[in-house]
């Protein structure tokens, strides 16, 4: 049975995850690229994890870029929202998905275990910082050459979309999201990018969009909605997920925060108008 106290690990004694990190690059004509999906995870299902399947297929056929590792990174529990458990159930949940069900995945806790909330841009330079700085200088080719690697986001339209939207993300966070480090864009069933990139002009050629073969639509929101009724949500998310939501009594009502300190949703209302990730 899954606990919760064995995958958690305090910030005080954070260390940043590489045990799937690849240091050696494989291929030294493409570049090396890291992807990163913020996001609630509330819980985390499977069309978070498909997100990084669908793009690392796009990437291998369309693009000169060769992916080393893939990381989720819960928001903190500052960014407060109805139906965001604890970053501590929401990390374990992650975790077990990815350690379970993917051999490339890892989830960071870094945003997560932050006592304030921190923007997706701040997000990418700790990532940036941890793989090109701390590790020594990023990945080594078969030559011995070591090189960054370029960090980039991945998300779905829901996000590119709020990025058009005027006031809702500041002009110098665009600029240090879309072009220094550049994002993957999942197309979602029914949606239309097309304004939403026209309006981001300036970071087109930074801006990679993957349409889903098979559609997927399956959210958060509608994973939380079936377990307060009751409803079977096996093979819409991982079985081990599924296990600890059971084993935790988590999600059995939109509020559930269980979890939370008192007093940490002080700043709900002045993080309420900030859009993150695909993940709802």
């Amino acid at each position: 049975m899954s606990t919760a106290s064995s995958l958690t690990s305090p910030l005080t004694s954070y260390k940043f995850p590489t045990h799937r990190f690849k240091r050696q690059q494989r291929d030294a004509s493409r570049i090396p690229i890291v992807l990163v999906a913020c996001g609630s995870f509330s819980p985390v299902t499977y069309l978070h994890l498909r997100m990084f399947e669908m793009a690392i297929d796009h990437i291998r056929q369309n693009t000169d870029l060769e992916v080393v590792g893939g990381y989720l990174s819960p928001v903190s529990d500052k960014y407060v929202k109805p139906g965001l458990l604890s970053s501590h159930h929401r990390v374990n949940m992650c975790t077990l998905a990815t350690e379970q069900t993917s051999s490339w995945l890892m989830v960071d806790p870094w945003e997560a275990f932050q006592e304030e909330y921190q923007r997706t841009a701040v997000v990418l330079d700790h990532f940036d910082h941890e793989i090109n700085h701390v590790l020594g200088g990023g990945v080594t080719t078969e030559e011995g050459e070591k090189r960054n690697v370029r960090v980039m986001l991945l998300a779905g339209s829901d996000l590119i979309a709020t990025m058009s939207e005027p006031g809702v993300w500041s002009a110098v966070d665009l600029d240090h999201i879309l072009g220094r480090y550049g994002t993957f864009i999942v197309e979602r069933a029914g949606s239309d990018v097309s304004a939403a990139t026209d309006a981001l002009a300036p970071w087109r050629h930074n801006i990679y969009l993957i349409p889903q073969m098979i559609q997927n639509d399956v959210s958060s929101t509608k994973v939380r909605l079936f377990l307060r009724r009751g409803l079977s949500v096996r093979y819409l998310i991982p079985s081990c997920v599924i296990e600890y939501i059971e084993d935790n009594g988590l999600y059995l009502d939109e509020s559930d925060s269980r979890g939370i300190p008192p007093g940490s949703i002080k700043h709900a209302a002045s993080l309420s108008s900030l859009e993150r990730t695909a993940s709802s």
